[in-house]
């Protein structure tokens, strides 16, 4: 890559061939040809956007500069209670100056904040007036929302989520930012339709790789020539070439065909009626079709914490609500006027985490199972953005059944470690996760696996529901943080009720006296 100086923070200094040289003294009048041959061109937004837009037009080639810095990085202040990360400004610095972007950086890195920040930047410009945040229903609150309170608070935010009247009272409300899920744009399409939105952030992109879908078609129909769109994700086309088919039609449809048929025949080649493989060059063809993009592994961001957590919030299913709210009101009778001991209290929690993970022993010890789809999905969701082996703990042994289940049926070789393994199987188990591609996925019951083994081919945890014991936790997250990890790693905690909730608090420290079981106990029934 060319590289750009930037002169007295005023100009920017870089070496194209001559024929683009003389394209850019054209087109930019803040521009010159420095006595060494170089170009010099004034530090300014319109200046940068024109010319990444040329750059991207033209790229990548090796003897091209594959961007260069927005202004965002010498006059803008960086709001919020964090301190951003070099890649987080590098990547604000990249969107800022694209109309159209993909931004892939993985899981864990802060995508969302960069985002952010460089819309807040347009925003102060007077380029962007409202931003449409399109997202999963489970980091609506917990990311998108959360990060705006704590970066650009300034800015009103409301989340488009509930009823099609709720719905409708935020898009066509006072907020600059709308957050929204999927699913909920084919709710109040029309309202949003007339609603302003000049910038579309859609966030774990991969959910739109379909053009056929509904969801795809919706969205497209949104989407005019003069709308700003950043796609974002993590691990872009991972399953096949062809789902870089449907990104592409959204952000940069002049780089693939007309029809997916014909992107088909340019990355796959048949070898039986139903079965195709990709063609050897068809990486480079979804790399040249899903332009221009950015993108920071965890492990080229060096200022990154080893270990980052995050939260993704589930609705109850309305059986599961049911069910807990029937329990937590037995709870409350049973305590009306009674000592509850610390052993009655962990039962009565446990009893509530089961069910809010998906299945709980009866009083004749059958096993109840609910409908936990919702959380099913948002755990593909976390394995689609993984770029490495996954680790995920299930406290509560009747629910692993559902999770392996789930996970074969779409196509996730997995292993289970849980009481009824044997040293031996357990000790094959590890080393095939340790030493070989498959499996992929291993799902682990805490209480048969959390002390004394090393999984550190992983570099994502999942716990489906919470633990009861902060030693616990950490001695499950210990297993991958550990000697021989080489990744950045990231800790996803699922939850959907208030119990779910508090416990994960206690587990981070958000709660002091997290020995005192009885009083997280009545918090959860009050």
């Amino acid at each position: 890559m060319n590289k750009i100086e930037i002169v007295d923070d005023i100009a920017l200094k870089f070496n194209v061939p001559d024929k683009i040289a003389n394209e850019i003294l054209n087109k930019i009048p803040k521009s010159r040809q420095h006595p060494d041959g170089d170009i010099m061109v004034y530090w300014g937004y319109e200046e940068c956007l024109w010319i990444n837009y040329y750059l991207d037009q033209n790229g990548p080639a090796p003897n091209l500069p594959t961007t260069v810095p927005s202004p965002i990085l010498r006059d803008y202040k960086w709001p919020g209670m964090m301190t951003p990360f070099e890649h987080q400004k590098a990547t604000a610095s990249f969107l800022s100056t694209r109309m159209r972007a993909f931004c892939f950086n993985e899981a864990g890195t802060g995508k969302t904040v960069s985002a952010l920040w460089a819309a807040d930047y347009l925003m102060g410009l007077g380029l962007v007036k409202r931003i449409l945040i399109v997202c999963p229903l489970s980091i609506i609150y917990t990311a998108w929302q959360s990060d705006v309170v704590k970066t650009i608070m300034h800015r009103s935010c409301g989340v488009a989520y509930g009823d099609r009247d709720k719905r409708v009272s935020v898009v066509s409300g006072p907020y600059e930012i709308v957050v929204i899920n999927y699913d909920g744009i084919g709710v109040v399409y029309d309202v949003i339709k007339e609603a302003g939105f000049d910038l579309v952030i859609i966030d774990e992109a991969n959910a739109y790789k379909n053009t056929s879908t509904k969801r795809w078609k919706t969205l497209a129909k949104l989407i005019n020539p003069s709308t700003r769109i950043w796609a974002m994700t993590g691990t872009p086309a991972s399953q096949s070439p062809v789902d870089a088919f449907g990104l592409a039609k959204l952000v940069s449809p002049y780089r693939v065909p007309k029809f997916v048929t014909a992107w088909k025949d340019q990355v796959l080649y048949q070898i039986s009626r139903f079965k195709y493989l990709p063609k050897a060059d068809s990486v480079d063809k979804v790399y040249k079709a899903l332009q221009p993009a950015i993108r920071f592994k965890k492990s080229e961001c060096l200022d990154l914490p080893d270990l980052v957590y995050e939260v993704r919030d589930i609705p109850l299913t309305p059986q599961v609500t049911t069910y807990y709210n029937r329990l937590k009101k037995q709870m409350l009778i049973e305590a009306a006027g009674e000592e509850i001991s610390a052993v009655n209290a962990a039962a009565s929690l446990s009893k509530l985490l089961q069910i809010s993970g998906g299945a709980v022993y009866s009083d004749n010890k059958n096993i109840v199972e609910f409908d936990v789809s919702p959380r099913l999905n948002v755990l593909q969701e976390v394995l689609d953005e993984a770029s490495n082996k996954v680790v995920i703990f299930v406290p509560f042994l009747h629910t692993i059944q559902v999770i392996t289940d789930f996970l074969t049926k779409h196509g996730h070789s997995n292993s289970v470690i849980k009481g009824d393994v044997s040293a031996r199987e357990r000790a094959n188990i590890i080393g095939n996760f340790q030493q070989h591609p498959d499996p992929k996925i291993l799902v682990i019951q805490p209480q048969a696996a959390s002390h004394g083994i090393t999984l550190t081919r992983a570099d994502t945890i999942v716990f489906w529901s919470p633990v009861l014991s902060v030693e616990t936790f950490i001695q499950c997250v210990g297993r991958i943080d550990r000697v021989g990890q080489v990744h950045k790693m990231l800790v996803v905690m699922l939850q959907g009720s208030d119990a779910e909730r508090r416990v994960y608090d206690m587990l981070q420290g958000k709660i002091k006296s997290h020995g005192q079981l009885t009083e997280l106990y009545k918090q959860v029934i009050e």
